[in-house]
């Protein structure tokens, strides 16, 4: 088209385009279209050699173990059964040792984003172990495409593994923001419909296991219910069953029951949830074990599910159409795919609407509201705007005690997390939030401390507002009795 003069171009006739009569065109257009891509004309990956790195090949599906870094290890679990499921070989690194850490300080700056540097640092001590043929090895990483460092943990890794002597190890991005091809690994809907349903899945287990873990009578019977389920869930994916809404509802209501008929003793107990950088918050490797701290002393945990973070990432394609020029046509997608996640995310709502010993989440409509109290939704680098209105739906929902954990130097946290303190606790003044950093430096004794004296803030909180035991004047002894 180039030297055709504008006027001219109307005259030429329109390409022509063959109809795609697969069964799943309307989703793969769906996907294409949140992805930003021409559903009719998606880019072609680059080769080898155009791209200068090594790429993950179809081929490769059959040869090559696919690493994924550990986060949430129900949800991973489950997605990892998921991609084995549709012919790709996958590993769950659990390597959790200092030695991470040192990998990472090693072959990454140390100013760093923490997250980034422990990711890296897991691979490359996972590649280092001899566990792993790196010939027939690649990694895997997700990336969210917004303006946080989290974008740029791809370039970072290449370059590590490069220095590492690993840089023949194909490396794969998984998004939904055409930020990386890889011939060899397609988030198709049919996969990420699966996917779904495994983040679904993982945030009932780890909402009943939180609640029924801190006031079992027998130590230990969540956690193995909660592994139970997860075999079973594993067993129906192996058997392609498990992800269709029928399923996906007999799942949830008989999740619920099963954790019901677990003996309890509810006596009251300092109630705390864990909010901030998405990897801080859900990896034990990154926090330092923050939920099996707190539940030692003796607090009920609440951690916000992985469904509202992505719905929220969705959300945001409309808000940059009205707010800073986004396309009409990703929009638009993002709108039916929001359609769809929230669908699913009422199948969990109604399993838990008859069992008031549960405490359901807030549904992403009244997160938004929450938002809106305290904070622009204009403001979406990172966690944005999804930070203090998941802080507000604690405090609403009776979690008053809240630990904000960032990595050292988080600028969206700094700005939606500390900030936005003074706000929450002017509208709730029972509010008692606590800001953590993590990095290399900072000591796990210093970080257990200052949550400590957040505890015993909310230990005399609790003790003020249970009722006093009645003591009537003639039951009281005096001075001289006693």
């Amino acid at each position: 088209m180039k030297g055709i003069s504008k006027a001219s171009r109307l005259f030429l006739p329109a390409p022509v385009c063959r109809r795609d009569t697969r069964r799943d065109a309307p989703e793969r257009k769906l996907l294409q279209i949140s992805m930003n891509q021409n559903p009719r004309s998606a880019p072609t990956p680059l080769s080898d050699t155009q791209s200068g790195r090594p790429r993950f090949t179809r081929a490769m599906r059959r040869t090559h173990t696919i690493l994924l870094p550990m986060m949430l290890p129900l949800h991973f679990s489950m997605l990892k059964s998921i991609l084995e499921q549709e012919g790709y070989r996958a590993e769950l690194l659990t390597n959790a040792s200092r030695a991470v850490v040192d990998e990472g300080l090693k072959y990454v700056h140390n100013d760093t984003c923490y997250p980034a540097l422990l990711v890296i640092g897991q691979f490359i001590d996972a590649l280092k172990s001899g566990r792993y043929d790196t010939d027939r090895v690649a990694v895997a990483i997700t990336q969210t495409g917004g303006g946080c460092r989290a974008s740029n943990y791809i370039h970072l890794l290449r370059k590590a593994l490069t220095k590492a002597g690993f840089g023949h190890v194909p490396v794969l991005s998984m998004n939904l923001s055409g930020l990386e091809l890889n011939s060899g690994l397609r988030l198709t809907p049919k996969l990420l419909r699966k996917a779904i349903s495994a983040v679904i899945y993982g945030d009932m287990l780890t909402l009943l296991r939180n609640h029924v873990q801190a006031y079992e009578v027998r130590k230990g019977a969540a956690a193995a219910l909660t592994e139970r389920w997860l075999a079973a869930l594993t067993e129906q994916f192996q058997n392609k069953k498990g992800l269709k809404t029928a399923d996906v509802r007999d799942n949830l209501r008989r999740m619920v029951t099963d954790f019901e008929q677990i003996p309890v003793d509810m006596t009251p107990k300092v109630r705390v949830g864990i909010v901030g950088e998405i990897y801080v918050k859900y990896s034990a490797l990154a926090n330092n074990g923050l939920e099996e701290f707190l539940t030692s002393q003796g607090c009920e945990v609440c951690v916000p599910g992985l469904l509202s973070f992505i719905l929220y990432c969705i959300s945001n394609t409309e808000t940059d159409r009205e707010l800073y020029g986004g396309g009409f046509l990703r929009a638009r997608g993002g709108r039916l795919v929001m359609k769809y996640l929230i669908g699913r995310e009422r199948l969990m709502l109604d399993a838990l609407k008859n069992h008031p010993r549960f405490t359901p989440p807030a549904d992403f409509a009244r997160l938004t509201k929450l938002a809106d109290q305290v904070i622009d939704r204009g403001v979406k680098m990172g966690e944005g705007w999804l930070l203090p209105a998941e802080m507000m739906e604690l405090v609403s929902s009776g979690f008053p005690n809240i630990v904000c954990v960032q990595p050292f130097g988080c600028l969206p946290n700094h700005i939606c997390g500390k900030g936005v303190m003074r706000t929450i606790k002017q509208q709730n003044p029972l509010a008692n939030i606590v800001a953590i950093d993590y990095d290399p430096g900072a000591t796990k004794v210093n970080q257990e401390n200052r949550i400590k004296l957040m505890l015993a803030v909310a230990r005399e909180n609790l003790e003020a507002a249970l009722p006093q035991p009645d003591q009537s004047p003639e039951q009281e002894p005096t001075a001289m009795q006693a």
